[in-house]
């Protein structure tokens, strides 16, 4: 058969439908290959695509503003539950299909953001404001060693400068205006102020243990053989109480009234109990007729005896199941 010689024009189109099927055929595959090419990123790492993460997941309110190139707790936290969201496994590893989402999700991190350079925000409170607000900013700069002096609720020198403080020591634009930046930060660093901390309450007697400031609690002092109930840091009585003996010693930490029982008897002891308060076990916070009778000649059975009856009565009415009761040494 005779050789055939192809057009010059016919081996042209040729070579152009082959280059055409191998480049349709890397467009098909190329996903693939970027699949298998795909680092994912895990606890422990460190790096920029980390700080680009850490970025994005900012957008997204699951990570704080900083970024630290650390893919630490908080990032795990955050990615794992921006999977969970989404029904997937939420191990906090990003795979590809996690980024892929995140970036679907997110815009592209700007150079301020990844190196951690603000613009400062618009002012939620500055100088000359007044008010419950400001306080509560007084207070949690108090609460971080960074204000000095009285709560007072006006925004002064002294705040203004506190505020500065603040800021300077976190990269935060330091203007000594309260914008949202400078408010989240400084919450997520302090509790919620106490009245005796938004009014400058300062408690009687010995320090309260901090277990004590917050809440609703019976704060028992063995060393100043005093209970103090306290509300929101604010102590609104203290009464004299004894304790047990060595052999039968009144317990130490962190309780919660389980039972109260007005007109009590012991059963193991057979003794009288008025207005008890159980904290631990058979424990409890209750007057004492002996007590009231021999003073400190004596001891009860691990109980927290109260010798004042009218006070004891008072507080039986007050204090609920559930109310802290905090036993310790000052």
């Amino acid at each position: 058969m005779p050789h055939r010689h192809l057009h010059p024009s016919a081996r042209g189109l040729t070579a152009w439908l082959a280059a055409l099927l191998l480049a349709l055929t890397c467009f098909v595959t190329a996903p693939a290959t970027a699949a298998q090419d795909f680092e994912p990123l895990r606890p422990g790492d460190t790096g920029w695509r980390v700080r680009e993460l850490q970025s994005r997941l900012h957008q997204l309110d699951l990570h704080s503003e900083v970024v630290t190139s650390r893919f630490d707790a908080e990032t795990q936290t955050g990615v794992a539950t921006f999977q969970r969201r989404r029904g997937w496994n939420a191990d906090g590893v990003v795979d590809q299909r996690t980024w892929t989402k995140i970036v679907a999700r997110t815009t592209e991190p700007t150079s301020d953001a990844l190196h951690n350079v603000y613009t400062p925000g618009r002012p939620l409170l500055q100088r000359g404001d007044r008010g419950m607000f400001v306080r509560q900013v007084q207070a949690r700069l108090e609460q971080v060693d960074q204000y000095d002096g009285d709560v007072t609720g006006r925004y002064a020198r002294t705040t203004v400068a506190a505020v500065e403080g603040f800021q300077a020591e976190r990269r935060i634009p330091v203007t000594g205006q309260v914008d949202r930046r400078t408010l989240d930060r400084l919450k997520e660093m302090t509790r919620e102020p106490t009245r005796a901390e938004l009014f400058n309450i300062v408690p009687a007697g010995p320090p309260l243990d901090p277990r004590c400031t917050t809440g609703r609690a019976m704060c028992v002092d063995k060393s100043s053989r005093s209970l103090r109930w306290v509300v929101d840091g604010v102590v609104l009585k203290t009464v004299e109480v004894r304790f047990g003996s060595d052999e039968l010693p009144t317990r130490e930490g962190a309780f919660a009234v389980y039972r109260k029982s007005r007109d009590h008897v012991s059963n193991l002891y057979g003794t009288s109990m008025p207005f008890a308060m159980f904290f631990s076990g058979g424990q409890a916070v209750h007057y004492s007729p002996d007590f009231a009778a021999n003073g400190y000649d004596g001891a009860s059975h691990g109980c927290v005896n109260v010798r004042d009856r009218a006070a004891v009565e008072w507080l039986f009415d007050r204090v609920r199941i559930g109310d802290a009761v905090i036993v310790y040494r000052s």
